[in-house]
């Protein structure tokens, strides 16, 4: 059973950070287009951050350049976001999913990564 499993959303003031993780089980991360992806009340589910499966290149929307971080850890099969200086509009249920993908992960949408996480509860509130 492909499966990925979130952890490390809460709540955090403005400016403050958190660490997202998503660990897999049933497959390899390192084989698959793999991202970040997060919804708030009333609004569509939108990419945060992925990497390609083919070069592992990294990809983040405009609103969390400079302070998000993706990354990998091959050995513990995990992903993680590191999330910096986090606002009040970054709160949101936080999503990581995974596919199989031949192009760059930025031309896909959310609903094309086919094995998808729980989704962790990030809110940013003073």
């Amino acid at each position: 059973q492909l499966q990925l499993v979130e952890s490390g959303g809460g709540l955090v003031q403005p400016g403050g950070s958190l660490r997202l993780s998503c660990a897999a089980s049933g497959f390899r991360l390192a084989s698959y287009a793999i991202g970040w992806f997060r919804q708030a009340p009333g609004k569509e589910r939108e990419r945060v951050s992925c990497i390609s499966e083919s070069d592992r290149r990294t990809f983040y929307e405009d609103a969390v350049k400079g302070r998000f971080t993706i990354s990998t850890d091959n050995a513990k099969n995990t992903m993680y976001l590191q999330m910096s200086n986090l606002q009040p509009e970054d709160t949101a249920v936080y999503y990581c999913a995974a596919e199989r993908l031949a192009l760059s992960c930025n031309v896909y949408g959310p609903h094309e990564f086919g094995i998808r996480g729980q989704g962790t509860q990030v809110t940013v509130s003073s």
